[in-house]
This record gives C-alpha cells, structure tokens and sequence, in this order.
C-alpha cells in the first residue's frame, strides 16, 4: 500500500525536455525529482553537455558528470529534427503531454516547427516554457547564450575581480542556475494555473534580462547617483556596506578563510569577548557602528590578525557561541567528506546509472514534506528508451520502429 510519502507531486504529469546544457536540464531535472515523467529528446550524437568533463575514467558520452547529474530521472530518446518525420513524432508525443520546455536561442524551436503558435493548435491546452538567451525580441535575439558571455554582456564580469585588475569573472554558468531556478517556479505556477483552469500559456524567461535584474542595487545606484560600480575584490561598496568587520578573513592553514558579520554595537561587545577583549578592541574608533565602517580598512587588518591563529572552523564556533555571524569557506571535499551538516540532511545520495553503477548525487534543495522529491535512477543512456516510448507512448509498431532506424530518423 503507498503511504503519503511515496506520493509524488508531480505524478501523471508529462514533459517534453528539448533541453540542453545546463539551464534547461536544471528545470526538467527538478520536475523529474518529484515525479513528473521527462522525455529527453536528443539528437543522434546527444547534446553538448555530454561531450563536457568530468568523466570518471574514459571520454565517452553516456559517462559525463555533469550530465548525469542534471538528466536523471529521464528517459532519453534520440530524434531527428532535420527529418519532417522527426517533427512529426515531436508532435505527437507533443500532444500525449502536460509541458514543454526549451532553452534554445531564439527562433531554433521554431524552425523545426514546434513554436508555441504551432504547439497549441496541437493541444491547445499545452503549457511551454521558453529559455532564449536573448529573449525572442530586440537586436541581440539571435544570439548564442552560453553563462560567460551572459555574465560579461550583463555586467557581472565587469564587477568581479580587483580594481587594479582587468575583469576576473568566472568560469562556471552561475547564471544557468539563477534562470534555472526562476524557471522551475514558475512553470510550476503556470502548472497550478492549468490544474485549476485547464488553460496552457507560453512562458519565456530570458536569461540575459533575469541576470541583469539580480544586480538592482547596483543599477539603482547608478540611476540615483550615476555612480558606475567597480570592481573592489573581497569588500563590500561603501556605500551599500551596513557591518564592520565584515569580509571574508584568513585562517590557520593553506588558503583558508572564514567569513564574519558583524552589523550591531550588541554584536561587537559579543564579537570583543569571544576573541579575548585584546587592547586594539577597546579603542574609540571601533566603538560604535559608524565609527567602525569609518575605519573598516584597518579593522579588517586587526580581525585578520585574530582569525590567521585559528582554523576556520574554530573561528566559525567561537563566533556562532557568542551570536555573532560566521562561516567557514567550505571546500568541496570538505563538503562532500567531512561536513556534518551535509550528512545530517542527507545531501548526496546514491543513485543507480546503467553503465557507470552506483554514483553520488545531490539531493534536492527544496523538499516537500508529503511528497518528498526521489532519485530513482541516474540519467539515461543516449537514446537509451526511445524503443519503449516509441511503443507505449506514441503506439508505434516494431516494423515503424526498425524502419525509422534504418533511415535516421531515430
């Protein structure tokens, strides 16, 4: 008999997954966790993130890491989408679902046909969610979207790094999790919406524009003061900056650091006592609040002082045991061998794959309480289910099947 937990929130509900690298495959790996049935459609050599490290022994596109971990819970089918037939059984698995979901740049959906204009005259009742890099709109609509050349075109990459330095950025898609998360939200609200309604609706959420609007602070201060942000390394903007001290502060050992807050007069006293009340603590230009934003530079020198005799974790627990907000720069081995916060919740989890056996996942970062998320199985194969969801799903024969193979179409 199911108990509640073995519900799924997302049970019955079918998605269309013509996503590819990282964004896109965010979104549908989330739905897929808690419940919902992901079809991955792929094309015959698999989507790129397939051909991208790390891989655990050899090159080869069923064994990417990062792949694996964003397309379990999927079943993968490859299909043609340069054959009209390839289309043609896009849309009727199409009209067997609930969702659709892309994130392609702009106008390749629509080239092969399977726009939302197209989809809803299908199934009218279809909901897609659409993750251009560009939006569908404006000069720039045609252009590639990958994470650093969103990052650099919507300023973070002129905001990161030292000011006597050229643009550091980074070299990982942080702006494929950020949409990534948006989108999942509302899909989920425009899922809500149908069950209630029966109504679909097309959903585009552009990645550059999402990025842009993570930094109000910084545009806002340009459009009060026209003042331009800069780079400033591991400080805060004075002019948004609200603790002292506060930064990221060396510790015992190579390369390790603890982060510190300290906002209140309150949280000072704290922060005093927990360090052992040294004479430089007592002096009036760290007083009071003000005082030390005043002088934040040379606090941060005196507090470096203190944290460099501990690891980062001792820092962290003397200041959390006095109430004073601290963190330690996790690495992560650290938080995949030794964190015991990580263990307590459970966050990586084993999970199955058909070639590589079991591996360690991450767990969901959001759960539901009756309807807990699951990793079943890890990602699929390339074209590994297409048989089955040509047969179950769209009632094809094995003559169809064996004669489409033959010609490329699967």
């Amino acid at each position: 008999m199911k108990t509640s937990k073995d519900k799924k929130a997302l049970e019955g509900v079918r998605v269309v997954d013509f996503t590819w690298a990282l964004a896109g495959p965010l979104v549908t790996k989330t739905l897929g966790d808690f419940g919902a049935e992901i079809i991955k459609i792929e094309r015959e050599d698999g989507e790129i993130a397939r051909r991208v490290p790390p891989f655990p022994d050899r090159v080869d596109v069923n064994r990417a890491g990062g792949f694996n971990n964003r397309n379990r819970n999927k079943y993968g089918m490859k299909l043609n989408m340069k054959d009209p037939r390839g289309v043609e059984l896009a849309k009727k698995l199409v009209s067997k679902s609930h969702l659709v979901i892309e994130n392609y740049a702009s106008g390749v959906i629509e080239k092969w046909g399977l726009g939302y204009d197209e989809l809803s005259k299908i199934k009218p009742d279809i909901i897609m969610t659409s993750m251009p890099g560009f939006g569908h709109s404006g000069p720039y609509r045609r252009n590639i979207g990958y994470g650093q050349n969103l990052h650099a075109f919507s300023s973070w990459f002129d905001l990161t790094g030292y000011p006597d330095r050229p643009p550091s950025g980074f070299s990982f898609a942080y702006s494929d999790y950020i949409v990534g998360g948006f989108a999942t939200a509302i899909t989920l609200a425009a899922l809500n919406h149908w069950k209630e309604t029966g109504e679909g609706c097309y959903i585009e959420i552009p990645q550059f524009e999402t990025l842009v609007g993570t930094l109000g602070v910084t545009y806002m201060d340009y459009f009060v003061n026209h003042r331009a942000a800069n780079r400033r390394g591991n400080t805060v903007p004075p002019y948004v900056r609200a603790a002292a001290p506060h930064g990221s502060y060396p510790c015992k050992g190579e390369d390790r650091w603890c982060v510190i807050s300290v906002f209140t007069d309150e949280e000072w006293k704290a922060f005093r006592k927990a360090i052992g009340s040294p004479e430089w603590t007592k002096e009036d230009r760290y007083s009071t609040t003000l005082s030390r934003l005043e002088n934040a530079d040379e606090l941060d020198k005196r507090v470096a002082s203190w944290t460099r005799e501990y690891t980062p974790d001792e820092v962290m627990t003397i200041l959390q045991e006095a109430g004073v907000a601290a963190g330690a720069v996790r690495e992560i081995r650290d938080l995949v061998d030794m964190d015991p916060q990580m263990k307590e919740l459970k966050f990586y989890v084993e999970a199955e794959h058909p070639e590589l056996g079991k591996r360690l996942f991450e767990n969901n970062v959001f759960n539901l309480y009756e309807t807990p998320g699951k990793i079943k199985r890890g990602a699929p194969l390339l074209g590994e289910h297409t048989d089955f969801i040509c047969k179950e799903i769209l009632g094809m024969t094995e003559d169809e099947i064996n004669q489409y193979l033959i010609e490329g179409v699967l």
